[in-house]
C-alpha cells in the first residue's frame, strides 16, 4: 500500500524555490528549524514524533540537497522569513 507524502516537493534548489517549499512545510503545519533533525521533532498536542520514518529519510534527503546546493547559510535565509511570519513578527520589507 502506497501513503502519500505530506512533505511537499522541492522542485529545484533555487533560494525561492527553497523560500517556497519552507512556506509550503509551514501551511501544511509541518514546518521546522532546518538545523534540527527531523526525527526527534514532537508534536505538543500529543506528544508524538511529527514525522514517520519515510518523511523523515525524505527531509533528511531534501534538506542535504538544498544544503549542498545553497549552503547552509542560505538554506537557513530562506526559512528565516517563514518562520518569522510564523510566530507573527512583520520584517521590515
Amino acid at each position: 500500500m502506497y501513503t502519500q507524502s505530506r512533505i511537499p516537493k522541492l522542485h529545484d534548489t533555487t533560494f525561492d524555490n527553497a523560500l517556497l517549499w519552507f512556506s509550503e512545510l509551514h501551511c501544511n503545519g509541518l514546518l521546522f528549524h532546518p538545523e534540527d533533525d527531523p526525527a526527534e521533532i514532537i508534536r505538543f498536542a500529543d506528544d508524538e514524533r511529527m514525522f514517520s520514518d519515510a518523511e523523515v529519510q525524505e527531509l533528511r534527503f531534501l534538506l542535504d540537497e538544498l544544503d549542498e546546493n545553497l549552503g547552509h547559510e542560505r538554506m537557513i535565509e530562506a526559512a528565516y522569513p517563514i518562520f518569522m511570519n510564523a510566530f507573527g513578527l512583520q520584517l521590515d520589507a
